[in-house]
């Protein structure tokens, strides 16, 4: 494989070239090693799940055309897709779940050192789930948000959980009501999936699909609850401008990596990082200490800190191969093992923090929410003693780094809106679409896939959109890669944008005093949910459903079972969704055409699975000009 052919992105092409010169492994060559690929698997036709098999069902007929059991091949690609959705959903949702029992304890006094920074943010959430709110002090309120927040994993009583319904326009819940996808707890329906796909159980595809719905809805509540307890913790995202690609480095300072997903690590990571300064340079590093971020970790450090992003998921390992890495501190999620291998050719101590996450030779320092503070503190010592152990012979940072905007919560979009028109924010999205100025909206999530060119399907699918009036919104792997391509600062509306959303963008600056970026930046993969909570205002305000407005989602290199539960809630909410890579489910023309077509019937959303960037975004551009003429219609219908 060229260089050209591994990444896009010019910093990552220089350092894999340095690794070819000095023999180290990348995951592009573990990959290409791996050729050919188990075709059973690729389809979703081997199943696993009991000690009969492993069974591999025959997709040309020519072989065995069921298990041994008598399972069908349509039976065994449903299982297998239910079992990577609620693998998703566990990944969120253990992710919320921690900070739902941190936000507990703070609140009942047992852990010091973390507090409510945004008191109105805890109001705001109380109220949506419509908690009693006079009188009580913070505390106390805290304490109902947590309590209430860590009942949605248990599902007290049977009850539904109560972070779903306030997100979403009413129609839509009903029709989650109708088809039985609410969940009563997140943890309930993780355990129903796995029993369900057992050997012996559901074999119904069609029964197990809605099932595994129900495991992507709580999946959103998951997300949810993150993305709104993260913002309690340490603040609803405002706007920041950084950095970010390998460039970000810096060969004078103390460079600390926190990768993975969890905020309330990586906080206190930054607040020892800025204590421990001196420290830093009585070491010699004259310019401190630098923490930069790898994938939602970074994520969640440059919205509300404005840390610098270094990587996301492909190029992990070539953010060590610059030598300039001193530690590198990984929670959960994301992470490959490989990394191990890579640290070892050079100084930088590779550090896991988590009982769940540990590395065969890695240092671990165990985080606890109880120790945080302290246990923060060592792991930025560690990094400041590898620094003096930093081989300047080895050091090789790329010069490619692109400035960027970020900090693009809901809050921070309506509060810049206000400015434009202060009794009706939301008028300002919905008055460009009524004139064309914007054709439509599009999300994109998801992380790299090495079956294709890093960054390269990310940022053709959004030049496209963008060229054709399509206003993009963006979080996790894909947002880092519009920050390394320039596609996060206001000179790409002029560069990329159509003329209606150059309009958009001009009459915004206009009234703002300050210009606003191409694709709006809104945080981690649990900030996902911050694009529904936008979308649901927007339905709500026109008095449609999700299904009816012009709204795509796209996953272009999406690689991790997060991914897959993403995108089946966002088609559940009813929005057509892009992904990019091949899917396994192809060993079933049955559930192929269900998540593909039929699922449009029922939730005006579906998937689109389309490897070629510029007929992915013909594909979610025809979607959104067929929705905009079917709420043309319907407008003209009331009037009649």
């Amino acid at each position: 494989m060229s260089f050209e052919s591994k990444s896009q992105d010019p910093a990552s092409q220089e350092i894999l070239q340095l690794a070819e010169e000095k023999g180290m492994e990348t995951i592009w060559d573990r990959y290409e090693a791996m050729q050919p690929q188990c075709g059973f698997g690729s389809t979703g036709l081997c199943c696993t799940n009991c000690l009969q098999g492993p069974c591999r069902i025959d997709p040309f007929g020519e072989g065995p055309s069921e298990g041994i059991c008598g399972v069908k091949d349509y039976s065994v690609v449903a299982r297998n897709l239910v079992r990577t959705i609620v693998g998703g959903t566990a990944s969120h949702s253990d992710h919320a779940r921690h900070v739902a029992e941190l936000l507990r304890e703070v609140a009942a006094g047992h852990i010091e050192g973390y507090e409510v920074k945004d008191e109105e943010k805890l109001m705001k959430v109380a109220n949506k789930l419509g908690l009693e709110t006079e009188g009580k002090d913070v505390n106390e309120l805290t304490k109902e948000v947590a309590e209430e927040a860590v009942g949605n994993f248990i599902g007290f009583h049977g009850e539904e959980m109560s972070f779903l319904k306030p997100m979403i326009p009413e129609a839509r819940y009903e029709l989650f009501k109708k088809c039985d996808i609410v969940a009563t707890g997140i943890n309930d329906v993780i355990n129903q999936a796995l029993h369900r796909t057992a050997m012996g159980m559901d074999a119904d595809p069609l029964n197990l699909i809605f099932g595994g719905l129900k495991g992507a809805l709580a999946d959103f509540v998951g997300c949810t609850i993150g993305t709104d307890l993260s913002d309690i913790f340490f603040g609803t995202p405002e706007l920041v401008e950084s950095e970010a690609n390998l460039g970000v480095l810096d060969e004078d300072a103390v460079n600390v990596i926190v990768h993975g997903h969890e905020p309330v690590l990586s906080e206190k990571v930054i607040e020892a990082a800025r204590a421990l300064e001196d420290e830093a340079k009585e070491a010699g590093a004259k310019n401190g200490i630098n923490v930069v971020g790898i994938c939602c970790t970074g994520n969640e450090l440059l919205m509300r800190q404005g840390a610098p992003l270094v990587a996301n998921y492909a190029s992990q390992e070539l953010a060590i191969m610059t030598g300039a890495a001193d530690a590198m501190v990984v929670d959960i999620q994301c992470i490959m093992p490989a990394l191990k291998n890579v640290s070892d050719c050079f100084h930088t101590e590779l550090i896991t923090t988590m009982p769940h996450v540990k590395i065969p030779g890695a240092r671990h320092i165990q985080f606890s929410d109880s120790t945080a503070d302290q246990d923060a503190e060592e792991i930025i010592r560690t990094a400041i003693d590898a620094y003096g152990r930093r081989d300047p012979e080895k050091v090789n940072i790329p010069d490619h780094k692109s400035k960027l905007m970020a900090g693009f919560s809901v809050e921070t979009l309506l509060d810049a809106f206000s400015q434009i028109n202060e009794e009706d924010p939301l008028s300002v999205i919905t008055d460009a679409i009524a004139a064309g100025d914007i054709r439509g909206i599009a999300l994109f999530a998801g992380c790299n896939n090495v079956k294709t060119p890093q960054d390269r399907n990310h940022v053709e699918v959004a030049k496209e959109l963008a060229k054709n009036d399509v206003l993009c919104l963006a979080t996790g792997c894909v947002a880092n890669a519009f920050g390394k391509n320039g596609l996060l600062l206001p000179e790409a509306v002029e560069k990329y944008a159509g003329e209606g959303l150059k309009r958009f963008f001009s009459g915004a600056a206009d009234a703002l005093g300050m210009e606003l970026p191409l694709i709006f930046h809104m945080g981690s993969c649990v900030d996902n949910s911050r694009a529904v909570e936008l979308a649901t205002a927007i339905a709500n305000k026109l008095g449609v459903d999700i299904g009816d407005l012009p709204l795509v989602a796209s996953a272009p290199e999406a690689m991790h079972e997060k991914a897959v539960s993403i995108g089946s809630w966002a088609v559940s909410l009813g929005l057509p969704t892009h992904v990019g890579v091949h899917v396994p489910i192809t060993g079933s023309s049955l559930v192929t055409e269900v998540v593909t077509k039929i699922a449009k019937d029922v939730f005006d959303g579906y998937f689109i699975i389309e490897e070629d960037p510029k007929a992915a975004a013909e594909k979610l551009i025809a979607e959104i000009d067929e929705r905009n003429w079917l709420l043309e219609m319907k407008a003209k219908a009331k009037e009649a």
